[in-house]
């Protein structure tokens, strides 16, 4: 016979590991979509410096075999959060309404302009393309702000949102997404680097640098506007001596900048590093950034109250998803895998998928 004491404590053991575990895997399924649709959002913000139409052709082509299936990481998150921490995602759900709807309205809308544009001629083709960059900055516009809502603590009183319609909405909000915009544009920019020639590729690069300059301005301007809010990520960072243990991650976040800056350079072809580094050392950007956010947040989902165990589900609601995200993860993770290695390489100007 087994004590039941034994049992208890394996139970408590299950109940709190389990949320962390799926902490970890929603956490890694956002960070897959900030990483992969956020290249193709970057496209479209940098949609209105193309030089013509035919050079927004060739922009869109780098993206048009592998965009579509990047949203299978946005479904898996939101779809986990649900089933993991129910009251997180009816908080979320019904707090930021609005700008969730539309990043969702932009996300499709954007969809919608990919693809009627190749079908088009003439002004609506021209109308599409703007339509395309329309919905980009909106999808893009509304995740800044609701990360920023995260961030900042929703107004919340026994359990319950009490911020009214617009109670998300504020400048650092605003800034957030000004800010979200400038960190795509600039992994659109990498991406281009990547998997482009030409003048298109020279363009990509005359990009990348002030984008760098831009995003660790935003970056900078979030730390240091965070201590006027009752913020619990500041709380993390700088009590009891965190930011010691802390602090390799502000300066890997220097150095990953340092390196972006160095190899976003314009030149020779023969001076130049290798054209996948700028696109890599943006993932490396944002991956560390992510990393920051989830260390100043833990262990609170929803701050300043709703922690990773308050909002989750029962532990044998847990184990039972659970055993299908170890099914579904790996079959992701290898189509995602094999459709970048099938189009991977440069995209010539002449080339198309449509």
């Amino acid at each position: 016979m087994i004590p039941d004491e034994l049992i208890r404590t394996a139970a408590d053991g299950i109940a709190f590991w389990l949320p962390i575990a799926w902490l970890g895997a929603i956490g890694f399924g956002v960070l897959m979509y900030v990483l992969l649709d956020g290249f193709v959002l970057g496209l479209g913000i940098l949609a209105p410096l193309a030089d013509d139409g035919p050079q927004l052709d060739h922009m869109m082509n780098t993206a048009a075999p592998v965009w579509d299936g990047n949203g299978t990481w946005l479904v898996l998150g939101g779809a986990g959060l649900m089933a993991a921490f129910p009251k997180a995602y009816a908080l979320v759900l019904s707090s930021l309404y609005l700008p969730v709807l539309a990043m969702l309205l932009g996300l499709i809308f954007r969809g919608v302009a990919f693809e009627f544009r190749f079908k088009a001629h003439g002004h609506a083709r021209r109308a599409w393309g703007a339509a395309f960059s329309l919905g980009s900055f909106v999808a893009a516009l509304s995740q800044g702000t609701i990360l920023a809502a995260l961030v900042q603590g929703l107004p919340m009183e026994g359990g319950r949102y009490t911020g009214g319609l617009w109670g998300w909405l504020s400048p650092f909000a605003l800034m957030t997404g000004v800010a979200l915009l400038c960190g795509y544009a600039l992994l659109g920019a990498g991406w281009l680097i990547l998997k482009t020639e030409g003048r298109l590729h020279q363009q990509a690069r005359r990009w990348a640098r002030p984008l760098v300059l831009g995003v660790l301005f935003f970056m900078a301007a979030v730390s240091l506007w965070l201590p006027f809010h009752d913020s619990r990520v500041m709380a993390r960072w700088f009590e009891d001596g965190h930011f010691i243990w802390l602090s390799p991650v502000p300066a890997l976040t220097l150095l990953v900048a340092w390196c972006l800056w160095r190899d976003a350079a314009v030149g020779p072809r023969a001076e130049r590093p290798h054209d996948a580094r700028p696109f890599l050392w943006t993932l490396a950007l944002f991956a560390l950034g992510f990393a920051g956010l989830l260390l100043g947040m833990w262990p609170y989902l929803v701050p300043p109250t709703l922690t990773i165990w308050g909002a989750s589900s029962p532990p044998a609601s847990q184990g039972f998803v659970m055993w299908g995200l170890a099914f579904l993860l790996p079959i992701i993770l290898g189509y995602t895998g094999w459709s970048y290695h099938v189009f991977r390489g440069k995209v010539a100007a002449d080339q198309g998928y449509h």
